[in-house]
């Protein structure tokens, strides 16, 4: 957000003030203190004008300047109402050097999930990508994924939703006390880096939120269904203030995962390049990886996908 926009609203967010004494406080002028409320109506700000001066009434819209207004997170946000995939256009920005920087789009046309699967990514939805640049070596990026899914966790749990995570990274609200769930939200995390460090590292989050569940895959729920509409302007900034909570603190990652999962304690089957493997689902390693209890003893998996078996 341009830095003088944002004063004006963290101004008469708090009640009316008078072009002149804006323009005296931000030393510019009366007109180009018009100018700058004139835009911010203009991206949806509903600024009133009375006898006392300027006042913002409401934050009503949902773009990359009122996600901005109010986030108490280091991150700049381009907005998007439609877009091929959040994720490409950060990994594109990423290569030119951004950091800190959020891609949030209404709707996505071209959205993909892990091993390039189609997701739907309608509007109503909350499509983000986020670009990092953290200083870590490769074999603690998997901890981003995992700190994005109890972020993600955490809005929608805020939110009302009795949202937990299935291993690695998918958020799911479940349906039993047996393992059986339904997706909320999915994670797809892309990184660029060398043996010893990160270039750069692209967490892309898609949340089901104000869809009806008649528009999502028949495994698939979203927070209407389950809690009624959410504010997404508000969810984005709680979803990215927790992430940021979190990645500042990665040592903190893997316990709050372990808090909010659905996996452990479950038997499931995780498919991998090499084979299947079948086990209890018994911990976390402290890079994300899940151990297994199998017939033929403890396995640790680094990677797969993870399906809860049902009990015989």
């Amino acid at each position: 957000m341009h830095e003088t926009r944002r004063a004006i609203l963290e101004a008469i967010a708090d009640g009316p003030v008078s072009g002149p004494d804006l323009a005296e406080a931000l030393e510019i002028s009366r007109a180009a203190v018009w100018k700058h409320v004139e835009e911010l109506r203009e991206a949806g700000f509903e600024v009133e004008s009375g006898p006392g001066g300027y006042e913002l009434l409401e934050v009503g819209t949902y773009n990359g300047e009122a996600v901005e207004f109010g986030l108490e997170a280091p991150f700049d946000v381009e907005y998007h109402d439609s877009i091929r995939s959040t994720n490409d256009r950060a990994r594109e920005l990423a290569g030119e050097g951004v950091a800190d920087l959020a891609v949030l789009a209404d709707e996505q046309v071209g959205g993909r999930g892990r091993l390039e699967r189609a997701w739907t990514a309608p509007s109503g939805g909350v499509w983000v990508s986020v670009v990092n640049r953290p200083t870590v070596a490769p074999a603690q990026a998997p901890l981003f994924t995992l700190a994005a899914s109890v972020a993600t966790a955490r809005a929608a749990r805020e939110a009302g939703v009795d949202a937990r995570i299935k291993w690695p990274n998918d958020v799911v609200v479940p349906l039993d006390d047996e393992g059986a769930y339904e997706k909320l939200a999915g994670i797809l995390t892309e990184m660029e880096g060398e043996t010893d460090r990160v270039e750069w590292l692209v967490v892309g989050i898609g949340v089901n939120a104000n869809i009806d569940a008649d528009d999502l895959p028949e495994t698939a729920t979203s927070i209407r269904e389950e809690a009624g509409d959410v504010d997404r302007r508000l969810f984005v900034q709680r979803l990215l203030e927790a992430f940021d909570d979190l990645r500042s603190d990665l040592e903190s990652v893997v316990p709050a995962w372990c808090d909010l999962s659905l996996t452990l304690g479950q038997r499931v089957r995780v498919d991998r390049p090499s084979k299947a493997v079948v086990g209890d689902a018994v911990d976390v390693t402290d890079a994300g990886a899940l151990v297994l209890e199998t017939d033929d003893g403890r396995v640790t998996v680094t990677a797969g996908d993870c399906e809860h078996l049902r009990p015989v």
